[in-house]
């Protein structure tokens, strides 16, 4: 879930809502482990936060694609955007490994290696070294699809995969128990696809038709690969809900396909087959799902008014708080034990030092590692400037 550089004040709450959404994953996997005590059943945090993010995602990432018209600066951005703390988190990780252990669920073949080269992680099956890096999956499979509707001039039509996604959660819940394409060859394959694929847009070397593919094979593995494929397709019906509420702010769509698709998303898991998880319960799903309906409707409902600046820090570095913290949490309570039948005056201490700890390791990750790849990003994604015309040329006169 990226996070943004500072942005213009009219979107500002883009980045409150960040800070939200990071907090909220942050008490998720901080509570179970330290103050159980604390931890709500009636709603997910975890769910909600990431919900918030992906609205967030949908609501400005096309527009940033159109404002910049340009798939190659876009994908500069993005990979400067996204990678080098990613790869740092792994690093991390792996670093850690001796006394902590990598996750059962990363394979230790060539399809790990693909999977988290590509992002695609939860989409062909992998699980990531980290726990959070789920999330960027379904963020790539978004990027991909709007780039190949971006260039083939259908991006304006946001309601219509927001619609389409929705019917398709529904859908592959009553039918599907599991994905049915498993194995190394979907990680092996999307990444060669991948790599080929984003060389020629970034090249400018048949870029529509790599776009296309591109975004073919993005939806072909969320609904056919995806760990769990109603809820693959539930999620990128909530990203193109923020664009089609984007778009009706801007007075280039309607709100029916806000209202059309949140009705899918909240009864995905109702008839599905794979909804064993106490967090797709209708009654904790639906009060999930609405509370950060509401949340977004509500800061966009605010948007022209002065946000807390600590949330707006918060949002600043949500990026970084939310792949710094679960390895941060899993290393701190490595050290302190288990402390789930430890007294409150314990818990509470040593659950507010890990906060601090974490968001000043955040911080520091923010601005050494994530500031200066997306400055760099920049200056190599900035227009190009025309050369100078030979003297005495026509063109010069």
């Amino acid at each position: 879930m990226d996070g943004a550089t500072t942005m213009p004040a009219r979107l500002a709450w883009l980045d409150a809502l960040r800070g939200v959404g990071a907090v909220a994953v942050l008490a998720e996997h901080l509570l179970p482990w330290v103050v159980p005590s604390l931890r709500p059943y009636w709603f997910n945090l975890g769910l909600y936060g990431v919900l918030v993010f992906f609205l967030v995602s949908g609501y400005i990432i096309p527009t940033s694609l159109e404002r910049r018209g340009d798939v190659r600066a876009f994908w500069i951005g993005r990979g400067f955007r996204l990678y080098p703390l990613y790869l740092a988190v792994i690093g991390l990780v792996l670093a850690m490994s001796p006394w902590l252990g990598v996750r059962e669920t990363v394979p230790r073949d060539a399809s790990g290696v693909a999977a988290h080269a590509t992002m695609l992680l939860d989409v062909v099956g992998v699980g990531g070294v980290a726990d959070t890096m789920w999330t960027l999956s379904y963020e790539m499979v978004f990027y991909l699809l709007v780039t190949a509707l971006f260039a083939t001039g259908t991006h304006r039509r946001s309601g219509v995969p927001a619609v389409a996604f929705g019917v398709a959660a529904v859908a592959e819940g009553l039918l599907l128990a599991a994905a049915p394409l498993t194995g190394v060859w979907p990680a092996l394959v999307s990444c060669a696809v991948f790599l080929v694929g984003l060389a020629c847009v970034v090249a400018n070397r048949f870029r529509t038709t790599a776009a296309c593919a591109l975004g073919f094979m993005a939806v072909a593995l969320l609904l056919s690969s995806s760990r769990t494929p109603w809820f693959g397709a539930a999620i990128l019906a909530v990203m193109f809900t923020g664009t089609a509420i984007h778009r009706w702010e801007q007075g280039t769509g309607g709100l029916w396909p806000v209202a059309v698709t949140a009705g899918l998303v909240a009864v995905s898991p109702i008839w599905a087959i794979q909804a064993g998880w106490w967090w797709v319960q209708p009654r904790v799903w639906l009060t999930t799902v609405a509370m950060a309906g509401v949340t977004f409707a509500g800061a966009m409902a605010l948007r022209r008014r002065r946000l807390p600046r600590a949330l707006l820090w918060l949002g600043l570095i949500s990026y970084s708080l939310y792949l710094v913290h679960h390895p941060l949490l899993k290393l701190g309570t490595k050290i302190t034990g288990d402390l789930r039948w430890s007294p409150l005056s314990v818990q509470i201490p040593v659950a507010v030092t890990f906060v601090a700890l974490i968001l000043a390791a955040s911080w520091v990750t923010y601005r050494f590692i994530e500031k200066p790849m997306q400055n760099l990003g920049r200056r190599l994604s900035a227009p190009r400037a025309p050369a100078a015309p030979p003297a005495g040329s026509l063109i010069g006169k």
